[in-house]
This record gives C-alpha cells, sequence and structure tokens, in this order.
C-alpha cells in the first residue's frame, strides 16, 4: 500500500505527540518539518530523516498527501487555508483557529477544494470517553439529565512569559477556555449534543499585570434536547488536577476523573481505573494515536467515519464567542439565531 506523504508544521512539544503517530502508522511517512527556528527545524529534520524549511509555504511545492499543523494559534487559520489551497489535507491542532469567521472560512476552502480539514480533539478517543458515548448512545441508564465540566489547572508567570504568544487575544485568541478548557467544552456537547444557548462569564484573577486574556471562566449551556449544563475553568490553582465531568441520568450517573470513570447504577458503584503512560505531558491523553491513524484511513479509504471535522472546531469556537459576548453584555448568548 502507497504510504500517505505529510508534513508537520511546528518543531514544538506537541509535534513529538504527531511524529509518534506517523512512525507507528503503516499508512503514511513524514517526508518534510517546517519551524521558523532553523536550528529547530534542522534538528527534527536530521532526527526523522526528512526535509526541513523556516517558511511553510515552501511545502506547497512538494508531493504531499496530508499537513499538520502544530503551531501556536494565530498561525492555524492562514497556514491552513494556504495548505488547503496546495491541494491538501490538513489536520489542526486545537483551536480550529483563533475566531468563528476564520474557522468557517477554513471549512470552507476545504469544501471547495474537495480536501479534508480535521481538528485534533484527542480526548475523544480515550477509552473512557468512548464507554461514556456508548453508554449514552445505548441508553443503559436512561436519558440524561445534566451534566457537569469542571478544570481547575495552573498556568503561573513563567508559563506565558516564556511563549510571547501567550496571553494576547491577538495570537492566542483568548485563555483559559480556548487552550486548556476547550477539550472539556467539546467532550460535554460531544456527549449530550447541539447547544441552543449559552450564558457565562470570564474574569483574569491572577495574572492580571501580565496577561489580557481571562484565567477563569464559568457557563450555563442550554441544549437543544433541553439538558442543562454547568461549566467552570480556571487557571489559578495550584497544581493541574484532573479534570471532571459528570453526567446525570434517569436511572444512574457517570463521573470521568481525568483518565478513570466511576459509573453508579443499578444499586451499585462500578470503578473502571485506567494507568496510562506516557512520555509526553499526562493531561495530552493517549488518543493523538487513534485520531490521526483515524485520519488517514479515511483519506485512503475515501470516507468520513473517524475524521473529527472542522465543523467540530466551529462549534467549540462558537461555544467560547458565546462565554465572551454575554459576560461581556450580561445576556444569554443564542447559538445559530
Amino acid at each position: 500500500m502507497k504510504k500517505l506523504k505529510t508534513a508537520i508544521i511546528g518543531c514544538g512539544n506537541i509535534s513529538g505527540v504527531h511524529v509518534n503517530a506517523i512512525n507507528k502508522s503503516n499508512k503514511a511517512e513524514l517526508v518534510a518539518v517546517v519551524d521558523i527556528i532553523e536550528e529547530r527545524a534542522k534538528k527534527a529534520a536530521k532526527l526523522h530523516d526528512c526535509k526541513y524549511f523556516t517558511d511553510y509555504r515552501d511545502l506547497s511545492k512538494m508531493d504531499l498527501d496530508v499537513v499538520h499543523i502544530c503551531t501556536p494559534h494565530f498561525f492555524h487559520y492562514p497556514m491552513a487555508v494556504d495548505m488547503l489551497e496546495s491541494g491538501f489535507n490538513v489536520l489542526v491542532e486545537k483551536p480550529l483557529a483563533i475566531t468563528v469567521k476564520q474557522a468557517a472560512e477554513m471549512i470552507e476552502t476545504a469544501a471547495i477544494n474537495g480536501q479534508r480539514l480535521g481538528v485534533v480533539y484527542q480526548n475523544r478517543f480515550n477509552e473512557n470517553a468512548l464507554l461514556v458515548k456508548k453508554i449514552i448512545a445505548e441508553k443503559i441508564y436512561g436519558n440524561i439529565l445534566g451534566i457537569r465540566g469542571f478544570l481547575t489547572w495552573c498556568r503561573d508567570k513563567k508559563y506565558y512569559q516564556q511563549d510571547k504568544w501567550r496571553g494576547y487575544y491577538k495570537t492566542e485568541g483568548g485563555g483559559v477556555l480556548i487552550n486548556q478548557a476547550i477539550h472539556t467544552l467539546d467532550l460535554l456537547s460531544w456527549f449530550v449534543g447541539d447547544v441552543r444557548a449559552i450564558k457565562g462569564h470570564v474574569d483574569t484573577r491572577v495574572l492580571n499585570d501580565i496577561i489580557e486574556v481571562e484565567d477563569t471562566a464559568e457557563a450555563t449551556i442550554y441544549y437543544e434536547n433541553g439538558v442543562v449544563g454547568l461549566f467552570y475553568a480556571s487557571n489559578c490553582f495550584a497544581t493541574n488536577s484532573p479534570v471532571e465531568i459528570e453526567i446525570s441520568f434517569e436511572k444512574g450517573s457517570l463521573k470521568l476523573i481525568g483518565d478513570n470513570l466511576l459509573i453508579t447504577g443499578d444499586g451499585k458503584e462500578y470503578y473502571n481505573m485506567k494507568k496510562k503512560s506516557s512520555k509526553y505531558k499526562s493531561y495530552w491523553g493517549n488518543g493523538h494515536l487513534k485520531l490521526i491513524e483515524g485520519f488517514y484511513s479515511d483519506i485512503i479509504e475515501d470516507k468520513e467515519e473517524n475524521i473529527i471535522k472542522g465543523e467540530e472546531g466551529l462549534k467549540t469556537l462558537q461555544l467560547i464567542e458565546g462565554i465572551y459576548t454575554s459576560s461581556r453584555t450580561g445576556n444569554k448568548y443564542i447559538l445559530n439565531k
């Protein structure tokens, strides 16, 4: 089988996860890397025996099938559009873009050029997340009555000062909402369904003199099916606690605490514990491998069974934009008006 020729733009920490997935796949091979820091690009190219560039636009001259975008947020939109127009399928690390308008244009560009645009929400492929999705689909404990998601992590002064693009709306697109809690927002809607409206508030509680973006956010989410969700996220805690998602059903409840799942139903409690080992950051999870392999399979087999499409990335950005708007106006924000 002919392997897909892939390239990675951005040789920072997260790129290692993508390289690992490519190397483990029998469907793809890495042929080029790009980074604006030449020494970093050269080092990655030597390590992985491939070409390197410092200008991503040089990739348009190559024979490629897939481009992975692993850059700071504000590069996602222009790079994805250029690569899609060059005839390549594109997989973008979260967030898809930094505005709803940009995300919509990326989706339109993919459609016009007949290419696939995927977004990396790897937590959907965590084993217990898939089990929760199955329990919901099969209505094992009846209908969902309510859902809540809580994230309390630590992002200090050093974190923002080591990467100058962080902490500014123009380059990061936001704070805790778009960078840390975006996966939690995605899972909440993936479990429950489409959102009708959202009312929320954002604030900067600790690093006011360092960042202009929010470090704390909360929201009430009103789903189309009548379920009401609660959401809270903050980067002001002392450490990175496991993210918690709790779902209340008619006949039981589920609680995801990091990778572990507590199921309460039928008068019993069941624990599904997962010990994950990874050389990468623990909160990235282990879903990248399955997500990337699925993206490749869909390209090769010309189907859409595994890809997390750009539209899913757009939905989460609409929630984030809704929280910002609601916080500014004090009103409930209605989606899809």
